[in-house]
């Protein structure tokens, strides 16, 4: 179906046809032997292509019908060559279709169009490789060249620590913590003041937090002195009479003698 379609890649509206003397040598061909004032055939030029071969039409500036044709099957190649001392002169290769072939020379009025000209060519060939090469690689799957990822001999990379090292010290510019005993960080006070110690009900004491003491080992001094009979404490006065301890304290002196029965008078 593709065969079928023909595309059009290039139209000069202006070009000119020579008469190409034969060549004696394998040196190239020279538009100046070409009687450049005298062209054989005036017209404009048409590039399409079908499938992939491209073809080189010649045509009527008015009527559009064919003068003459040159397919191309390659580029560069035998079909189509460049002079040797222009860049707008080109030879091609036509045929009729029965066989017959002749070598003619074609000449653009504008330098700009036979670059076009060659571009196009060009263009279209490069596709066609491209398309041998899918073909070739669809038809033999296991000859794809594989991606290698892998290090080359003496291939390096490069790390820019310095920025890295800068957003580390972006990220770690934070309020430092408060160092407790031991060497230990406390975290900082709760917004707003409050303290998060648990409220006790009235009347009630917090735990003391110090270890109870410790008896010394040995010392005779510290054995008596702990086997005194301690004084037994007071039962506390309710909160609301704040001078109920020394009401008692002055109003009986029995309850003094009392108090003072359990230590040692010296």
């Amino acid at each position: 179906m593709e065969e079928d379609y023909e595309a059009v890649l290039c139209v000069k509206p202006a070009v000119h046809v020579y008469r190409v003397p034969p060549r004696a040598s394998n040196r190239g061909y020279r538009a100046a032997e070409w009687q450049l004032d005298q062209p054989a055939w005036s017209g404009r030029l048409r590039i399409t292509a079908k499938g992939k071969t491209a073809f080189i039409k010649l045509e009527d500036k008015t009527s559009g019908e064919l003068f003459a044709q040159a397919p191309v099957e390659q580029f560069p190649g035998i079909a189509v060559e460049s002079v040797t001392d222009s860049s707008r002169y080109f030879v091609i290769r036509i045929e009729d279709g029965n066989g017959r072939r002749a070598f003619i020379g074609v000449g653009f009025v504008d330098r700009g169009d036979a670059f076009d000209f060659n571009v196009a060519l060009q263009d279209h060939f490069k596709w066609v490789r491209q398309q041998n090469e899918l073909a070739k690689q669809a038809e033999n799957p296991d000859q794809a060249p594989k991606l290698d990822l892998g290090f080359k001999e003496g291939q390096t990379i490069k790390l820019n620590i310095a920025n890295m090292k800068k957003k580390e010290g972006a990220a770690g510019n934070t309020r430092p913590r408060s160092a407790g005993p031991g060497g230990l960080s406390l975290l900082p006070p709760p917004p707003g003041g409050k303290s998060s110690m648990p409220t006790l009900p009235s009347g009630e004491q917090p735990p003391s937090s110090l270890p109870p003491p410790t008896r010394l080992p040995g010392t005779p001094i510290t054995d008596s002195l702990l086997s005194w009979p301690q004084p037994t404490a007071a039962p506390s006065a309710p909160a609301t009479d704040v001078w109920g301890d020394f009401t008692k304290a002055s109003g009986s002196d029995s309850n003094q003698t009392q108090a003072n029965a359990g230590w040692v008078q010296f």
